[in-house]
């Protein structure tokens, strides 16, 4: 059975979370706002475009700062208990730091599990809209590239021809087994171009001894054929960056893709990892900034948290994302650079919780 007290605290805890999450969506819409404008400013658009972009957009970007959100949350959930001295009552009536700080995690637990199984789907649905959406307001919106089991294929426009090309693998800078179609502007056949290997490192890619049929005929090159595209290896690279718009079954799925394609699954197994480590980040944040509030003076304003807890915000970031660089570049094992900054925080946490209940 759930005591009053414990009752008491997470209700509190997530009251906190709310107002701070409605403060952080508040914000985050606002700037986005500005961000959308300047992008449909040239462009015949309903007026209320830019917001409702900037409405898609947003559950995603605050899914990415919830760390931060659970961490200043939890210092205005300990300031509410302090001026109202809430705290001591609780400690007269049995209730040590010690159990509070319990209490804290396990509901921090409790709500990212949630988030992760509930919200993330939510918010990545519409982070795919976002991006389907303003792709077709892009430049680039007639050039696409996926990634499926049949290996990678590609639509391309350039010169009035269209290509449909398709690669089994990629290995360092060739795509391998390479089949192009093109097309005219009518999408009438041209001719089919294959190849075993085409260097894509430039954006003329480099047809290595390619066979042409065209016209009932078959043509088998002995020298190198040049295409021009909108491609190269970095730009393909570029296109799959943005993984949070994939639930995680997609993201899964994907991998088994990109495993079969012959792609580097690093960044997809790093997101992986990181959702998955999602609900004990949430409760490593909340256990921290409760440790930091338990060991600082009580009489210090507001002003005072406020700016400690965007300082600290700001720390961790960069801390995980340099051993996210660490990691995406092969300087150390993709699994360290994930976990290792978890298990370095839990031992300052542990260190913090030392003699914690005589605070």
């Amino acid at each position: 059975m759930i005591k009053s007290y414990e009752y008491y605290l997470f209700k509190l805890f997530l009251k906190k979370l709310i107002n701070i999450f409605l403060l952080f969506l508040f914000l985050i819409v606002i700037l986005s706002i500005f961000e959308e404008i300047s992008f449909f400013k040239n462009l015949d658009t309903n007026f209320f475009y830019p917001i409702v972009m900037a409405l898609l957009n947003a559950p995603s970007t605050l899914f990415q700062i919830f760390p931060f959100i659970f961490l200043i949350s939890t210092q205005f959930f300990f300031l509410e208990l302090i001026n109202k001295n809430e705290l001591e009552f609780l400690k007269v009536s049995g209730l040590n730091n010690l159990k509070i700080i319990k209490i804290l995690f396990i509901s921090s637990l409790l709500i990212g599990s949630i988030l992760l199984t509930l919200y993330y789907g939510f918010s990545s649905k519409l982070k795919f809209l976002y991006l389907d959406l303003k792709n077709s307001y892009s430049n680039d919106n007639k050039y696409l590239a996926v990634v499926k089991e049949s290996g990678l294929w590609i639509k391309d426009e350039i010169d009035e021809k269209i290509y449909i090309i398709n690669g089994n693998q990629i290995e360092n800078n060739y795509l391998i087994e390479v089949s192009i179609n093109e097309f005219d502007n009518n999408f009438d056949l041209n001719r089919i171009i294959q190849a075993n290997k085409v260097d894509i490192s430039a954006k003329e890619w480099i047809l290595i001894e390619p066979s042409i049929f065209q016209n009932n005929k078959i043509i088998e090159l002995k020298e190198n054929m040049f295409l021009t595209t909108h491609f190269d290896r970095e730009k393909i690279n570029s296109l799959f960056e943005n993984l949070s718009s994939l639930s995680i079954f997609q993201l899964i799925k994907l991998k088994t893709d990109y495993k079969a394609l012959g792609y580097s699954t690093d960044e997809v197994e790093s997101h992986l990892h990181k959702l998955y480590s999602f609900p004990i980040y949430l409760s490593i944040m909340s256990v921290l900034s409760a440790i930091i509030m338990l060991n600082i003076e009580r009489n210090k304003p507001m002003v005072f948290h406020l700016l400690l807890g965007i300082f600290l915000s700001v720390l961790i970031y960069y801390f995980y994302y340099l051993f996210n660089v660490l990691g995406t570049n092969g300087k150390i094992p993709l699994l360290i650079s994930i976990y290792l900054p978890f298990i370095m925080l839990s031992f300052i946490i542990l260190i913090g919780l030392i003699r914690i209940n005589e605070k």
